[in-house]
């Protein structure tokens, strides 16, 4: 029986160099699709270019589907930046960072997540974060989840700007961009999704002496707890588990984070 020969050297980079013209065809074509969007929203007035639940819903199904000697976090990291770059493309905006732990660990959540392209400006605390968001017209804002003080206060009110995801959104472990955070923006047009994770702003009478059982509270300081509220919890159960006199306001929500599993488990 005759034996197919293994390909040459010369014959698998061709097959590179095709896949690679490839992958720069199907980009210029998203480009081209971009620009339709772009004169769509125009008309129509649609306002922001961010759609956080459909950005999650699409790395669930990236990471989900990928296999093979790739790591994911290039994988993870492409997608951002194509999604990213693309919506800057869109409408312009800049990413401000809250340097408070460090400016090192959130320069990499920032390049990681929104490339070289998308501006990004240095903040030293989430209070200049938040005013510089308020007074922008869509940029996005970087605060790391346990960044110092009660810096969720600052987004209590229907126009100040809320949280509209939490990175990483693929959890792992040695993830190169690991530093938990939150990003804001100004109130955008997209309902958050049933299955997300709401977060409340909760100012106790007192600071507790020891925190409410049975919340997920990712941050805290002194009176005032930031409580996340997962699918089947509610604000109302949540005003009976704290003391009377406690005020609870609406900071924002983000999907659910993609827990990437170890070798032999399925993802979720």
């Amino acid at each position: 029986m005759t034996q197919t020969p293994a390909p040459s050297l010369a014959d698998l980079r061709k097959e590179i160099d095709r896949i690679d013209a490839a992958m720069h065809k199907l980009l210029m074509e998203r480009g081209e699709i971009i620009d339709q969007l772009i004169a769509i929203k125009r008309s129509q007035a649609s306002g922001s270019a961010f759609r956080p639940g459909r950005e999650a819903s699409m790395m669930r199904e990236i990471v989900g589907r990928h296999h093979g000697i790739l790591p994911v976090d290039i994988v993870e990291s492409i997608w951002r930046v194509i999604i990213a770059t693309f919506t800057h493309v869109q409408a312009p905006y800049t990413v401000h960072g809250d340097i408070s732990l460090g400016n090192a660990a959130m320069r990499d959540v920032a390049r990681f997540h929104f490339g070289f392209v998308v501006p990004y400006e240095t903040h030293d605390d989430a209070g200049d974060v938040i005013h510089a968001l308020s007074h922008s017209r869509g940029d996005l804002g970087l605060v790391p989840v346990a960044a110092p003080g009660a810096w969720w206060r600052g987004l209590e009110g229907d126009t100040e700007p809320k949280i509209i995801a939490r990175l990483p959104f693929v959890e792992r472990a040695d993830h190169p961009a690991a530093m938990p955070t939150y990003v804001l923006s100004k109130p955008i047009d997209e309902p958050p999704s049933t299955g997300d994770v709401h977060l409340v702003s909760a100012v106790l009478p007192q600071a507790p002496a020891r925190l409410p059982h049975g919340w997920s509270i990712p941050a805290h300081a002194g009176a005032a707890l930031l409580v996340a509220l997962h699918p089947g919890q509610t604000v109302s159960a949540l005003a009976e588990a704290l003391p009377a006199g406690t005020s609870i306001e609406s900071v924002g929500s983000h999907a659910p984070a993609f827990i990437l599993p170890h070798a032999g488990q399925e993802a979720r």
